[in-house]
C-alpha cells in the first residue's frame, strides 16, 4: 500500500512538472505564445533563425523571451540592453549555455564555446597576452606578404577567387600562430582545416543532433546506436589530428632553435607561467584558427559580393584609392587613414551582412533584473546583431549597402538620434566574450580591402545569352557563423601597369615568406618555384 502511495505521489509530481515545462514563468520578458513541453521550439526555423528573431522583435520589443522546453532564452535587439547586460554586467553574462556536443568533441577546451570556468579564464588571459596590439603589429610583414600573394593568385586565376581568399585567411593565421604558411589552397593543412570546419559546422547546426541539452537522458544512449555520437568521435579525431600536429611541429622547431616569432612559440615557452597545459594550448590554437580563418574569408567574400551588387559604392572607393595611392605602387596600411570612404565601406560590410548574425549565445551565471523583468540564472542570451544592424529606427534604409552612413555619424546611425550605446565594432562581440584577436583581424581585413580595391575591377557575371547575372546578397551559408555561398563574378586587373606591380611585389615578398616555408611538401615547393618563375 505504501509503495502504491509513493508511486502515485511521484506520478502526480511528474505530471505537475511536465505541465509546467515550456511555460513562460512570471517575471520574464514577453514573447510569442508557448505550447506545453515544447515552449517555442516548434516555431523555430531550421535555418537562418536571425530572420525570425528579428521579426519577433518588431512585435515583442528589444528584449523578449522564448522557452526551449524547460530552458529560457532571452533575445536582445536593443542596443541599450546589450550595453547594460552584456558590457556593464558582463561578470554575470559571460558564460555559454551548456553545449553537450561541443564538450563531447573538445572536452570543454574550445575557447569560444566553453562555459565560464577557471580553464576558460586561463585561455582568455593567454589569448589576450599574445594578441595585444603591439604583438599583432610584429606580424604585419607576413600579413602584407600574404595579401600580395592573394592578389597575385587572383591575377593568375580569377575564376578561383573564392578559394584563393580562403587560402589567404588560413595561411595568415597558420603563419602567425604556428610560423608555418600554406602556399596553396591544396596545402594539406588548409584542406584538412576546411574539411574539419565543414564537418564541425554541420555537427553544430541546429537540428543536426538530438536536443541533448534539453533532454539530458539522451546522453546515455550507447554510441553504436547514436550516429550523432559517432559523428562527434570523428570530428574530435579530425580536430586533434590537425591541432596537435601543428603544435608538435612548432615545439620541434622551437627545441631545434628554428623559432620565427610565432604566437604558439611564446605560449609553449611560457606554458607553466601562463597556467596552460598541452591540451589547453592545442585547443587554444585550434580555436583561434577557426575564429580567424573563417571570419576573415567571409568578410572578403562579402566585400566582393557588395562591390559587384553596388557599383556606385565601388566607383567611389576606386576614386578614393586612386587619389591617395595612384598607379605606381601598392597600398600600405597607413594609407587607410586618408580614406574615409573606404573606412566607412569596411564598417558597412560588417553591418550589411554580419558574419555572426546572432553571435555565439551567452548564458547568465546569476539572476539579473532589468527594466522590471527577471532574467533567471542559466538563461541563454542571444544578441540579435542582425536585428540591431537592420533596425530602421537606427539606420536609414538598412537594407541598402550605403557606406556613406558611417561618414555622417561614427556609428552609421541616423543623425540626431542617441546612439551612445552603439559601438562601431559591435560585430566583434560583446563583453568578456568579445574577439581577443580583433587587432590581428582588423589588420588582415584592412589590408585585403586595400589590395583588392587597388588591384581589380569586380563586375557582374554574364550568362550564356550575354545578360548580366544579378548577384544574390542573401545567398549565405547556414549556421551561427555565416558568409556568402560561392558565387561567380568577373574580375580583371584595373590596369596592365598594376598587374606588373603585383608580379614584382609578389617576387619581392619571397624573403618574408621563406622563414615560414618549412616542412613543405613537393607539390607546395613546385607551386612556389613555378609561380615565382612566372614573375621573372
Amino acid at each position: 500500500m505504501a509503495i502504491l502511495l509513493i508511486l502515485a505521489l511521484v506520478s502526480i509530481c511528474t505530471g505537475i512538472w511536465l505541465r509546467n515545462v515550456g511555460r513562460r514563468e512570471k517575471g520574464l520578458p514577453p514573447g510569442p505564445p508557448v505550447l506545453p513541453l515544447l515552449g517555442n521550439l516548434h516555431m523555430l526555423p531550421k535555418a537562418f533563425m536571425h530572420y525570425k528573431l528579428t521579426e519577433w522583435a518588431a512585435t515583442y520589443g528589444g528584449i523578449y523571451s522564448l522557452k526551449f522546453g524547460p530552458g529560457t532564452v532571452i533575445v536582445l535587439t536593443d542596443v541599450a540592453a546589450v550595453k547594460e547586460l552584456m558590457e556593464k554586467r558582463s561578470a554575470n553574462t559571460a558564460s555559454r549555455p551548456p553545449i553537450h556536443i561541443a564538450d563531447l568533441v573538445t572536452g570543454g577546451y574550445h575557447f569560444a564555446l566553453a562555459q565560464y570556468t577557471e580553464t576558460w579564464k586561463t585561455l582568455r588571459k593567454t589569448a589576450l597576452t599574445i594578441l595585444s596590439p603591439q604583438a599583432c603589429s610584429r606580424h604585419l610583414p607576413i600579413q602584407c606578404a600574404e595579401a600580395t600573394q592573394l592578389v597575385y593568385d587572383i591575377l593568375r586565376s580569377p575564376q578561383f577567387f573564392y578559394t584563393h581568399i580562403e587560402r589567404y585567411s588560413s595561411s595568415v593565421i597558420f603563419s602567425v600562430l604556428y610560423g608555418k604558411r600554406a602556399p596553396r589552397y591544396d596545402t594539406p593543412e588548409t584542406t584538412a582545416f576546411f574539411h574539419l570546419m565543414r564537418e564541425w559546422g554541420d555537427l553544430l547546426s541546429p537540428g543536426a543532433t538530438p536536443p541533448v541539452d534539453i533532454i539530458p537522458i539522451l546522453k546515455y544512449i550507447p554510441e553504436r546506436w547514436a550516429k550523432w555520437k559517432q559523428d562527434c568521435t570523428r570530428v574530435r579525431s579530425l580536430q586533434r589530428t590537425l591541432y596537435f600536429r601543428l603544435l608538435d611541429e612548432t615545439k620541434q622547431r622551437l627545441c631545434g632553435g628554428d623559432e620565427n616569432g610565432s604566437f604558439m612559440e611564446e605560449v609553449l615557452a611560457k606554458e607553466k607561467e601562463l597556467g596552460m597545459n598541452w591540451e589547453m594550448t592545442a585547443y587554444l590554437g585550434g580555436t583561434l584558427i577557426e575564429g580567424a580563418a573563417d571570419t576573415t574569408a567571409a568578410y572578403a567574400h562579402s566585400l566582393i559580393l557588395d562591390l559587384v551588387a553596388y557599383p556606385d559604392a565601388k566607383r567611389k572607393a576606386y576614386e578614393e584609392i586612386d587619389r591617395i595611392v595612384g598607379e605606381d605602387r601598392m597600398p600600405v596600411l597607413e594609407d587607410l587613414e586618408d580614406m574615409p570612404f573606404i573606412r566607412a565601406m569596411i564598417l558597412e560590410v560588417h553591418r550589411f551582412r554580419p558574419i555572426g548574425p546572432l553571435m555565439v549565445p551567452h548564458a547568465t551565471l546569476a539572476p539579473e533584473e532589468y527594466r522590471g523583468f527577471i532574467i533567471p540564472k542559466g538563461a541563454t542570451i542571444f544578441v540579435n546583431l542582425w536585428g540591431i544592424f537592420h533596425d530602421p529606427a537606427l539606420y536609414e534604409n538598412p537594407e541598402e549597402f550605403t557606406p556613406e552612413r558611417y561618414m555622417l555619424t561614427e556609428n552609421g546611425a541616423k543623425p540626431g538620434i542617441d546612439v551612445s550605446d552603439l559601438r562601431p565594432n559591435l560585430a566583434f562581440g560583446v563583453g568578456r566574450r568579445s574577439c581577443p584577436g580583433i587587432h590581428l583581424a582588423q589588420n588582415s581585413i584592412n589590408l585585403l580591402t586595400l589590395y583588392l580595391l587597388w588591384a581589380f575591377d569586380f563586375d557582374t557575371d554574364i550568362d550564356k545569352l550575354g545578360n548580366p547575372v544579378k548577384p544574390d546578397t542573401f545567398a549565405f551559408k547556414q549556421g551561427l557563423g555565416t558568409g556568402p555561398l560561392p558565387f561567380q563574378c568577373r574580375i580583371a586587373p584595373r590596369t596592365t601597369e598594376k598587374a606588373e606591380i603585383i608580379k614584382r611585389e609578389y617576387l619581392d615578398a619571397g624573403d618574408t615568406f621563406r622563414k615560414f616555408e618549412f616542412g613543405l611538401g613537393p607539390e607546395d615547393a613546385e607551386f612556389l618555384a613555378q609561380s615565382r618563375a612566372e614573375c621573372l
